[in-house]
């Protein structure tokens, strides 16, 4: 049996340490920032107590983010997906959110279910100076495995807020009877290709902005903290991305028109037809709506993961005994 575990909650006590406890309480500190939960080789419980809490907190949180911000959202495409000089239609701001939200729910935690025990595996793997590395990795794969879902949800949603179709049923429909199984993954390399680096880079900086805080602050850092951090994590990396924002926009609301055939020549067109500032487009309404959705989904993500974290059943201390001598 391997040796048993337990996490170590670094609290205000622990400003109390003396000097010589320090480098060992900044690596608790380290070890635990984001991480609330120890996890053994040989302990699957602990896995699958990692996954569960991932999966209910990142669904909370993509619901809470998507329903608040889903108006902005519908601007940013809207201006994205504009040629020439369209005007912007600001009626039906909430169109297709309903449908959205089936999707979103289950993307986002399969995100965050994926990417905690990921996270918390390579912690353990890789020295603490790679963490930045970790956090990345973690992230690309999580946004990976969500993409599966993330992608078809996004198609119905922008053909929605475009006003290409007025239910999400009738989108559904719609693109299987003309575009087939493959319109429901249009533009999915762009796709990609924006939320990979993203998702990698988004929960990178929120995370090595938190760690370096809380070795700072010398303790637990509190919900507004938390929605701080996310918020600006948030809007930084969306403006990074916002060209990838645009190729994916395009992409996916051509339909059966096929305007690009692809990633390189859609890039070709928009500069030979509208110039380079063309992906720049909604580039304001992008960051605003990602940085208050970084601030709200990292809130209410911690949060939740705390709520869930104090509802944890905790070892006999004789147990623990029995378990520390094997």
């Amino acid at each position: 049996m391997g040796p048993f575990s337990l996490s170590v909650m670094v609290n205000d006590s622990a400003i109390s340490l003396p000097d010589t406890c320090t480098k060992r309480k900044q690596n608790l500190l380290l070890k635990n920032s984001f991480a609330s939960v120890s996890m053994g080789d040989e302990k699957p419980f602990d896995f699958l107590r990692i996954l569960f809490e991932g999966v209910i907190a990142g669904g909370t949180a993509g619901v809470v983010v998507e329903t608040v911000l889903y108006p902005i959202d519908t601007i940013k495409t809207r201006l994205q997906a504009a040629r020439g000089g369209e005007k912007l239609i600001l009626k039906g701001l909430y169109s297709g959110l309903a449908g959205n939200l089936v999707g979103v729910l289950p993307a986002s935690a399969l995100f965050v279910g994926v990417y905690e025990p990921i996270k918390q595996k390579l912690l353990r793997v890789f020295p603490e100076h790679l963490s930045a590395f970790t956090h990345l990795t973690a992230g690309a794969i999580g946004g990976i495995a969500a993409s599966l879902i993330r992608v078809p949800t996004e198609v119905i949603k922008q053909r929605m807020q475009t006003g290409q179709f007025t239910s999400a049923s009738g989108a559904v429909r719609f693109i299987a009877s003309k575009e087939g199984f493959k319109g429901f993954y249009a533009g999915y390399g762009s796709f990609l290709l924006r939320d990979l680096p993203f998702d990698a880079i988004q929960f990178c900086i929120y995370e090595q902005i938190r760690i370096g805080y809380m070795l700072a602050a010398r303790r637990n850092l509190n919900d507004p903290e938390n929605a701080i951090i996310g918020a600006f994590a948030g809007a930084l990396t969306g403006a990074i991305t916002t060209p990838l924002d645009v190729i994916k926009t395009r992409l996916m609301v051509q339909g059966s028109a096929n305007q690009y055939k692809g990633i390189v020549d859609c890039v070709q067109t928009i500069i030979k037809e509208e110039g380079p500032r063309a992906f720049l487009k909604g580039i304001g309404p992008r960051v605003l709506w990602i940085g208050i959705g970084g601030s709200i989904f990292f809130g209410v993500l911690e949060s939740t993961k705390r709520f869930l974290a104090e509802r944890r059943p905790t070892l006999p201390q004789n147990t623990y005994s029995e378990k520390s001598k094997d």
